[in-house]
C-alpha cells in the first residue's frame, strides 16, 4: 500500500469521524423524539427507541396546541424572507449598477455599521416600534427584517458580475429601470437570492431573543419562543422537548438540502471586486 493510498484512507476516516460526531447529536434527537415517555431519561440513554411512537409530536399539537406557534413561524419567516429579498436585491443592485452622488461613502458606512452587536439596536428599535404601535404584532417582527446590510453587501458583490453591456443593451430596446431590474437583473442573480434566502430564513426561523421581545401574546409567539416557554414545565419530559426541536431545526435542513446547489453556487460567484 503505497504512502497516497494511506494518506487518502487517513483522511477519509478522519473526515467520516468528523461527520459521525456531527450527526449523532441530531440522529439521537430524532431517534428521542420518537420513544415512549421516560425511555430517554435512562442511563446511559438508548440511542434507538424500544418502540416508536408518535405520542411527542401528537401532544405538541394537541395537549400544549404548539400547530399556532408552529404557523406564526411559518408565516413571518416566509414573510420576511420575502420582503427582505425584494429590498435587499433592490438595494443591492443599486450600489452596484447606479452612479449617484456619495454612494460609495454611504456603502462605507453601512458596512462599517456591521460590527455594531444586533443585541445594541434592540433597545432603540424597540422604543420606535412602541411609539408606532407596532409592539406584539406581526409587523413588529418584520419591519426590522425588512432590509440587512449583509443582504445588501451580497447582493451588490454579485451585481458588480453583470456586465454593463446587458443593461445599456435593454435600456436601447426601450427597457425602464423596473423592467431592467426584474427581467435582466434579478433572473441573473438567482443563484445569490437563494443564498440570501437561506440565510433570511434560517436567521428569522431560529430567532428567539427579537420575538420574545416584541410579542406579548402567547398565541402569537413563535415555535422557538414557544418551546422555550415549555422548558419549565415540561424539563422533565426529555422526548417531548425532543419532539419539538425537531420541529424546529427538520424545515431549516429540507430547505437547505433543497437548495443547497444554487447555495453553493451564490458562496462561490460572490467574490468580485469593483
Amino acid at each position: 500500500m503505497t504512502a497516497r493510498v494511506v494518506k487518502s484512507v487517513a483522511v477519509m476516516a478522519f473526515l467520516l469521524l468528523v461527520a459521525a460526531t456531527t450527526m449523532a447529536p441530531l440522529l439521537w434527537m430524532i431517534s428521542a423524539s420518537l420513544m415512549p415517555a421516560g425511555q430517554a431519561n435512562a442511563f446511559p440513554p438508548p440511542f434507538l427507541p424500544r418502540e416508536v411512537t408518535l405520542d411527542q409530536y401528537i401532544s405538541l399539537f394537541t395537549r400544549l396546541d404548539l400547530g399556532r406557534n408552529l404557523l406564526n413561524s411559518v408565516f413571518l419567516s416566509v414573510s420576511v424572507t420575502a420582503v427582505s429579498l425584494a429590498v435587499n436585491s433592490m438595494a443591492g443592485y443599486a450600489f452596484a449598477k447606479y452612479r449617484f452622488k456619495g454612494r460609495n461613502q454611504i456603502f462605507k458606512m453601512l458596512i462599517a455599521s456591521m460590527v455594531i452587536p444586533a443585541q445594541v439596536t434592540m433597545l432603540p428599535l424597540f422604543l420606535m416600534l412602541n411609539k408606532l404601535g407596532l409592539i406584539n404584532t406581526y409587523f413588529g417582527v418584520l419591519i426590522p427584517g425588512m432590509a440587512s446590510i449583509f443582504g445588501i453587501f451580497l447582493i451588490r458583490q454579485y451585481a458588480l458580475s453583470i456586465s454593463d453591456s446587458l443593461i445599456e443593451a435593454a435600456r436601447i430596446d426601450g427597457a425602464g429601470d423596473f423592467r431592467i431590474y426584474w427581467s435582466v437583473i434579478m433572473p441573473l442573480c438567482k443563484p445569490i437570492l437563494i443564498t440570501l434566502a437561506i440565510f433570511t430564513f434560517m436567521g428569522t426561523w431560529n430567532d428567539f431573543l427579537w420575538p420574545l421581545i416584541v410579542m406579548t401574546d402567547s398565541s402569537m409567539y413563535t415555535l422557538p419562543v414557544a418551546l422555550a416557554g415549555l422548558v419549565g414545565e415540561h424539563v422533565q419530559d426529555t422526548e417531548l422537548m425532543m419532539a419539538g426541536s425537531v420541529m424546529t431545526v427538520l424545515p431549516v435542513l429540507v430547505l437547505f438540502a433543497a437548495v443547497q446547489r444554487y447555495y453553493i453556487a451564490g458562496i462561490m460567484a460572490g467574490s468580485v471586486k469593483e
